[in-house]
C-alpha cells in the first residue's frame, strides 16, 4: 500500500538536515535522583533553621525559601548544560580555566572576609564561592588537556596535568579553605589514573604525596586550626570535657560529638520530620550547613539516612556509567572527574558527621 501523502521535497527545493535532539541521552534516572537529593535538602535546611529564625522575629520559612529558589537555578543551569553539546566545552576548557583563576584571585582583592577566611564574593544578599565554579572548570580543563595525549600521559604532559591541578588548589588553601583544595586535589587524582598514566609514575606520585602530608604536619605548614581540624577525628572522645574544649581541636571535637549524638538519637527510623532536641534547640553547630547529615540521622533515623545514601549511590552509579559508554577519552575523563568530586565530596561530608573523617568544611552536595 502507498501512502497517500507525498512527502518528497518539491522541485528546486532545499532540504534541511535535523540534527539530533539534545535531549536523546539524558538520563532521567540521574535526574530524578538529583532532584530527589535537592528537594529532601530543602526540607532539611528548613527543619535546621525555622525555630533560630522565629526566635530572632523572622519567618521561619525564610532560608528553605532562598535554598529552594537555588535549586530552581541550579535546575535550570542543569538543563542549558544538557542542551550543549558537551564536545563544546573542549573548546572552552581554556576560558573556564582562565576564569576561575581569575575569580580566584580577585577574592585577595574584593572577597568578603568572614571567621579568617575569604572565600566568596557578596553581591547584595547573594553569596557567590568561587571555589565551587573552579571545581567544575578544573574538571573541564583537566579533561581537555588530557585527553590529547589519548591515554598516554607521562613526563612533561603529566607534569602539565599535576600544575594545572596544583595553581587552583594553592589559591584556594590561601584563602583558606583545605576542604574545597582537598576536593581539587581528588579530582586531580582520578583524572591521572583514567588519562593512562604510568603505574610506576602513579606509584611515585603515592609516595611523594605521603611524604609531603607528613613533612605538612610535622613542617607546622599548616595553621594550628587546620592540623586540629584534621586530626580531630583520630581522638574524639564521647563526652567533651572543658579541658577538651580549650586543647586546639577542642571545636571540632565538640562538632562532631554533637553530631554524633545527634544521629544515634534518631535511631532506625528518626524522630520525624521537623522533631528531635538537637535539631531543635540547635545543639550541633553548623547544621544546617556541614553538618546538615546530622539532622537526617536524628528526623529519618538510620532508614532514611539509608535512601538518601542510595540516591547518592544512584547519581555516582549512572555517571559510571555514563563514562563507561562515552565514545570519546575527553567524554570518559570529564564523567570520571565529576565521579571523584562528588564522590570524594559526598563521603567527606558524611564521614566527618559521624567521627570518621576529618571536620573540612565542605557541604553535602545538593542538600
Amino acid at each position: 500500500m502507498t501512502s497517500l501523502i507525498d512527502d518528497r521535497p518539491a522541485p528546486g527545493a532545499t532540504t534541511r538536515r535535523r540534527g539530533p535532539t539534545p535531549w536523546r541521552h539524558l538520563d532521567p534516572v540521574l535526574v530524578l535522583a538529583v532532584l530527589a537529593i535537592a528537594a529532601f535538602g530543602v526540607v532539611m535546611v528548613w527543619t535546621t533553621t525555622r525555630i533560630p529564625l522565629e526566635t530572632a522575629g523572622l519567618s521561619g520559612i525564610a532560608t528553605a525559601k532562598k535554598q529552594a529558589i537555588f535549586c530552581v537555578i541550579g535546575v535550570g543551569v542543569m538543563f542549558t548544560v544538557a542542551a550543549v553539546d558537551y564536545r563544546r566545552y573542549r573548546d572552552w576548557a581554556p576560558l573556564l580555566y582562565g576564569l576561575s583563576l581569575f575569580l580566584l584571585a580577585g577574592l585577595f582583592v574584593a572577597g568578603h572576609r568572614s571567621n579568617g577566611s575569604q572565600g566568596w564574593f557578596q553581591v547584595g544578599p547573594l553569596q557567590f564561592e568561587p571555589s565551587e565554579f573552579a571545581k567544575i572548570a578544573l574538571i573541564v580543563a583537566l579533561a581537555a588537556y588530557a585527553a590529547t595525549f589519548k591515554g598516554r600521559l607521562a613526563g612533561k604532559s603529566l607534569l602539565a596535568v599535576i600544575g594545572m591541578g596544583a595553581v587552583p588548589f594553592v589559591l584556594v588553601y590561601k584563602q583558606p579553605d583545605l576542604g574545597s583544595g582537598l576536593v581539587l586535589l581528588a579530582v586531580l587524582a582520578v583524572v591521572i589514573v583514567v588519562a593512562g598514566a604510568r603505574s610506576r609514575h602513579l606509584a611515585v606520585l603515592g609516595l611523594i604525596a605521603v611524604v609531603a602530608m607528613v613533612a605538612v604536619v610535622q613542617l607546622g605548614i599548616l595553621k594550628g586550626y587546620q592540623q586540629a581540624r584534621l586530626t580531630s577525628f583520630l581522638h574524639t572522645p564521647n563526652k567533651v570535657s572543658q579541658q577538651v574544649l580549650q586543647s586546639p581541636a577542642g571545636v571540632n571535637i565538640y562538632n562532631v560529638v554533637e553530631s554524633k549524638d545527634a544521629i544515634s538519637h534518631g535511631g532506625v527510623l528518626g524522630r520525624g520530620i521537623g522533631h528531635g532536641s538537637a535539631t531543635n534547640l540547635s545543639q550541633v553547630p553548623e547544621q544546617s550547613t556541614d553538618f546538615i547529615f546530622s539532622a537526617v540521622g536524628e528526623q529519618v533515623g538510620l532508614a532514611g539516612s539509608a535512601v538518601l545514601l542510595v540516591l547518592f549511590l544512584v547519581v555516582l552509579w549512572r555517571t559510571w556509567q555514563a563514562a563507561v559508554l562515552s565514545r570519546d577519552l575527553f567524554g570518559r575523563l570529564l564523567c570520571a572527574g565529576v565521579l571523584g568530586y562528588l564522590l570524594f565530596q559526598t563521603f567527606e561530608n558524611i564521614g566527618m558527621t559521624m567521627g570518621i573523617m576529618p571536620v573540612t568544611g565542605i557541604p553535602l552536595p545538593w542538600v
